[in-house]
């Protein structure tokens, strides 16, 4: 049988370019690859990378507040946003064109169009063509899924954020996952008046509680009007912003209103069912440890597959993919201990199983320490940090590791590479401190404040 191609990449994100790359570059594979908008996907264009620049952008304010306390004569100013959008497109142009010139350079012919799934080995190109590939990988991510309801027309999502032509001067923010979160903290950051509504009775749910508690309670001390059990049941055009209605009969007008509610696989119309491949719930996309599909020749990395939701995981199981069907080594992806962060103010970072998952495997040990760090007590703020371990008590292992700090993403690298190495307490308690740090909290913690 002729194929155009050894391999067909249907998207152009971290997992997708990196199989490609892979593919070709490494193991000397025909890879053509297709993406219906821009290079880089949702981490690089709308998601990770320019988030965590207004991440950045957000905390100057406090920075400045905390050098006038240390001494420093600083006029804090208003926010160029603007100027602060330019600036974040010319990144963003930057990246993406290193994302092409990394595939230009392993030698994959890249297709600025939609493709579609024909069959197990033919992909149909937006214009017309049709190709065929010996393998197709599916690597297009999700997208923010927002209910239906009356007005829902009306809302942005965190797509729409960065292309904002200014700021509004309230936002409502509906949702409680760590985008919704994140972009509170950011927004409040830069001076808009956030609200945030979230369905059920906590935000960041899928996190350790007492971590959450943490978070939320630093987020209402910044302003946040900060609402659990809260169901929006309506929206409507009022004046220059938007009426919002609830179930519970509350409404109030806010500039923008911000849907945060989740993300789900696009593969709407991809011709995946039509060509075997067995869909999930939500639309994703079924694999095995090796990243195939129900069909052979089908393989899907990243997102839609709805595994793990991060970039480095998708890249991770994109390059697996790519050294197992094209090279000598063939291997699945580990997704066990896998540390994430979320990018409130301030951040929140954690590795390994929350304190309830741990109790349900066996007897835990649980070790906290919540202080006052030393640069924002100095400044007279009253934030406080959280460091966490949950330990096995007939092991000993560190199950799972949970900081709320600044820099906390820095922080649980370091603690991740420890835990997939099995370490214990003990290993923790043997290792000398760097002092003064937050983190030496980490390895200075004898007594625990709860077992079961």
């Amino acid at each position: 049988m002729e194929f155009d191609y050894d391999l067909f990449v249907i998207g152009g994100g971290s997992g997708g370019v990196r199989a490609a790359r892979i593919a070709a570059g490494t193991h000397g594979a025909r890879v053509g690859l297709a993406e219906e908008y821009r290079m880089g996907g949702t981490c690089v264009i709308r998601g990770c990378v320019p988030k965590k620049l207004m991440v950045f952008a957000s905390s100057f304010p406090t920075a400045m507040a905390d050098a006038q306390a240390y001494g420093w004569q600083v006029t804090v100013g208003a926010l160029d946003w603007s100027a602060f959008r330019a600036k974040l497109d010319s990144e963003l142009d930057r990246l993406e064109m290193a994302y092409r010139g990394g595939l230009s350079s392993a030698g994959v012919e890249v297709h600025d169009c939609r493709a579609t799934v024909v069959d197990a080995h033919t992909v149909h190109l937006a214009g017309g063509k049709t190709v065929r590939a010996k393998h197709i990988l599916v690597a297009v991510g999700g997208r923010p899924f927002v209910p239906q309801f009356p007005g829902s027309e009306h809302v942005l999502t965190s797509n729409d954020i960065f292309k904002l032509d200014a700021l509004p001067a309230s936002v409502l923010i509906v949702g409680g996952g760590y985008i919704a979160c994140e972009f509170a903290c950011i927004l409040a950051g830069l001076g808009v008046k956030v609200t945030q509504f979230q369905r059920s009775a906590r935000i960041l749910k899928e996190f350790d509680e007492e971590a959450v508690d943490l978070v939320a309670e630093d987020m209402k001390a910044q302003g946040i009007d900060l609402h659990c059990g809260v169901v929006v049941s309506g929206i409507e055009p009022e004046g220059d912003g938007f009426r919002v209605t609830c179930m519970d009969g509350r409404t109030d007008v806010f500039g923008k209103v911000i849907y945060a509610t989740g993300r789900v696989p696009n593969t709407d119309g991809l011709g995946l069912e039509a060509a075997g491949v067995a869909l999930g719930r939500g639309g994703k996309v079924p694999v095995d440890g090796w990243s195939q599909t129900t069909v052979p020749s089908i393989y899907a990395v990243g997102d839609v597959t709805d595994r793990i939701q991060l970039t480095p995981v998708a890249i991770r199981e994109g390059h697996a993919f790519a050294d197992t069907v094209f090279g000598a080594d063939p291997r699945q992806p580990d997704h066990d201990l896998v540390a994430s962060a979320v990018f409130t103010t301030p951040e929140l970072a954690t590795v390994g199983l929350t304190e309830d998952a741990a109790r349900a495997q066996g007897p835990v040990e649980v070790y906290v320490s919540s202080f006052k760090p030393m640069r924002s007590a100095f400044a007279g703020r009253a934030d406080r940090v959280l460091m966490k371990l949950v330990v096995c008590k007939d092991t000993r292992r560190v199950l799972g590791c949970h900081i709320v700090a600044p820099e906390a993403g820095e922080m649980i690298q370091m603690v991740a590479i420890a835990m997939k190495m099995g370490a214990t307490k003990e290993d923790f308690d043997r290792t000398c401190a760097v002092h003064p740090t937050m983190a030496e909290e980490l390895v200075t913690m004898r007594k625990p404040v709860r077992t079961a």
